[in-house]
């Protein structure tokens, strides 16, 4: 009988099964940690970034406002306390807000906003670490322009372009690849392709492979990211029209400069007044590709209410600018645009242009830094059209001539007082000289010689001589009040004794 020859070690059948439970343990801990990772995903908000350039501390904070419709939230937020704290006080500031669906409750997205106000080449460095190529496909970029000043509305935007186009040419390869492709799916929206204007995916159409090509003067100078600017406080126009005399034509020529310019870039436009409901919210969050789950917000054009202007990217062309108004020469400021972007950053001309002191300069600074640009620049020919109101009465005052403009140029109140003393004392010297050389030759009266016969006759023969001599002696004439005022201070009351004595003397002698 043959044995069975197969030996099994218990070692080998022990040390089995050990790896076995490991095993379960580790797929046990995979599938836990898939789990978690799947739910904390899926409860992770979309992250967007927004660069918001230009304006002032309290403007961006109007923006911001009107950007979370803040007014709405602190009604039904509970926790409106804890709403984050706007840090644009200094350099590159920092706040963030989260976008919430149509029925207040829901978060979309959370958007973080960096904010500048001043386009100094020292802040470049500060701007290149934010744009990276996980970041760049999710960040806009946002200018703020105010309608206190819109004839210093091109030559802000030239300065901030360049500052752009300093720190983006010196993005890694990587990240001048990502700018690249998001250029040009901002480039097809809208265009007949798989996009809308609002970036929501389009109705697919049969038979609509065809994509609408580019017109003239779009998309020449792509910056690499999406821009929109914004022109706050639309209600200032209409104390433009009442102050300055602006008319439709003022407006209008306005809105077609920047039309032109913000065509080359593929931007978007929009107007806006505080406290008033606009697509400002559309706008914005349809550019970081945020959409309500809830509610559609379609965007819409609007180049008819001159306080509500608001212009899609992808949706101007030069025809559209001239139909505006006749006689603008589109094609002469979209060339003069690329002459002002070849210019060296930062410009010779260009310190200080954006601060508020900056509102206050002479006339003659204008003119020298208007002398400064290049030959057939559009921010020259803007501000030729768009004349600061300063700079034409001073230039009028210049030349003597009538002027209907209402605001006048004031100095300072100490200054004025100090002008004014020096000619009040230049009075007081004056008077006081004459009132010296008035009481100097001032004559001084003195009673008639028949007076002095009066008061020294006596006896009957003096009295007749005195009778005859007091009914001849003419009537005396009434004497002026300069007269009374001058023999006043010096009569006589030793004469006038005399005179009274004297007749009481004659009529005794009766």
């Amino acid at each position: 009988m043959t044995g069975n020859t197969n030996r099994y070690s218990n070692y080998t059948t022990a040390s089995t099964g050990t790896d076995s439970k490991d095993g379960d343990k580790s797929e046990k801990r995979d599938l836990w940690n898939s789990m978690l990772y799947s739910v904390a995903s899926g409860k992770r908000l979309p992250e967007k970034n927004m660069l918001l350039l230009g304006g002032t501390v309290d403007s961006q904070r109007e923006f911001l406002e009107s950007l979370s419709n803040n007014d709405l939230r602190r009604s039904l937020d509970r926790n409106a306390s804890r709403l984050p704290p706007v840090a644009n006080s200094f350099a590159l500031g920092y706040t963030y807000y989260d976008v919430l669906d149509a029925d207040q409750e829901d978060t979309l997205a959370r958007i973080s906003l960096h904010t500048l106000t001043s386009p100094s080449p020292a802040f470049a460095s500060l701007l290149q670490p934010l744009l990276t190529p996980q970041s760049i496909p999710n960040t806009l970029i946002v200018l703020l322009l105010d309608w206190s000043q819109p004839w210093r509305w091109m030559r802000q935007l030239r300065e901030w372009i360049l500052l752009l186009r300093t720190v983006l040419v010196s993005l890694s390869n990587e990240s001048k690849e990502t700018m690249e492709e998001v250029m040009l799916s901002w480039r097809d929206r809208g265009r007949g392709g798989g996009t809308n204007l609002d970036g929501t995916a389009a109705v697919a159409v049969p038979d609509s492979d065809l994509s609408i090509p580019l017109g003239p003067g779009e998309w020449e100078d792509a910056l690499g990211l999406p821009l929109c600017v914004v022109c706050q406080n639309a209600e200032k126009m209409e104390y433009l029209e009442k102050t300055q005399s602006w008319k439709e034509e003022e407006f209008d020529v306005v809105l077609q400069f920047m039309r032109t310019v913000l065509l080359k870039h593929g931007a978007s436009l929009i107007y806006t007044t505080p406290s008033v409901p606009s697509q400002l919210p559309s706008l914005i969050h349809s550019s970081l590709g945020i959409h309500s789950l809830l509610k559609k917000q379609p965007l819409k054009h609007n180049v008819i209410e001159r306080d509500k202007i608001t212009v899609p990217p992808n949706w101007d062309s030069w025809g559209k600018i001239r139909v505006l108004r006749e006689g603008f020469d589109v094609e002469l400021v979209s060339n003069g645009w690329s002459v002002d972007l070849d210019q060296p950053f930062p410009r010779p001309d260009s310190d200080d242009d954006d601060d508020d002191a900056a509102a206050d300069s002479t006339q003659a600074d204008g003119r020298e830094r208007a002398g400064r640009d290049p030959q057939g620049s559009s921010v020259a020919l803007y501000e030729e059209a768009v004349q600061d109101p300063t700079m034409d009465a001073l230039q009028l005052a210049g030349r003597n001539t009538h002027s209907t403009q209402l605001e006048v140029e004031t100095i300072d109140t100490q200054t004025f007082f100090a002008q004014q003393l020096k000619v009040l004392e230049a009075f007081r010297q004056k008077n006081d000289e004459a009132s010296r050389e008035t009481a100097r030759h001032k004559p001084h009266k003195k009673l008639d010689d028949d007076h002095h016969l009066v008061g020294g006759g006596g006896g009957g023969g003096g009295g007749g001589e005195e009778r005859q001599a007091y009914g001849s002696s003419p009537e005396p004439a009434s004497p002026t009040s300069e007269n009374v005022l001058e023999a006043t201070p010096h009569m006589d009351t030793e004469n006038l004794q005399a005179f009274f004595h004297g007749l009481m003397n004659r009529r005794g002698a009766k």
